[in-house]
């Protein structure tokens, strides 16, 4: 004896739509509940010398569950009900650099320094420009917010921009259900 389920919607547990079926045996994929996002830079921000500065990653790409903040905060906040092991990451690109200076690039969490990643230029061309990134998986709980900081020691003030496509990003997902 054979059993049959047969149903053209299965729900998760949150009452949103996960699989379909037109009843010919052609399945659809909803949207899978998990957080993600991306945002980027529309223009230039400067950046003075050895001094620790949030970056404004104030154009949406995608943002799943509205928790990007990207006209005020910068930051992405963990949605209620959504804790969980989050990959993270962010980039950004540099204006000129000069020779032997140090970008830094800075994930926080709550306020807090998570994450690190430091360039040190190392051109003889003193109008090099450079992209730097940080990632990590971070642990976050709901209301944990993450934002991203750069410093850099060239002497002077420095523009840092969005650079067309391989410019300045700050994106991140969660893992796992």
């Amino acid at each position: 004896m054979t059993s049959k389920l047969k149903v053209n919607l299965i729900n998760d547990s949150g009452d949103n739509n996960f699989i379909t079926s037109d009843g010919s045996g052609n399945l659809t994929t909803q949207k899978i509940l998990y957080p993600a996002f991306a945002a980027k830079m529309s223009g230039t921000q400067q950046l003075a010398n050895d001094t620790s500065t949030k970056i404004a990653y104030d154009t949406e790409v995608y943002d799943t569950d509205s928790a990007y903040d990207h006209s005020s905060n910068y930051r992405f906040t963990v949605p209620s009900n959504k804790g969980g092991k989050y990959f993270i990451g962010a980039s950004i690109r540099s204006g000129n650099m000069a020779d032997t200076k140090k970008i830094n690039m800075y994930l926080h969490v709550n306020g807090s320094e998570v994450a690190e990643h430091f360039a040190q230029v190392v051109s003889s061309n003193t109008s090099e420009q450079y992209t730097v990134g940080v990632f990590k998986v971070l642990n976050l709980s709901a209301s944990d917010y993450v934002e991203v900081f750069v410093l850099h020691q060239n002497g002077a003030a420095v523009n840092f921009s969005s650079s067309s496509s391989i410019g300045s990003f700050f994106y991140g997902y969660r893992l796992g259900s």
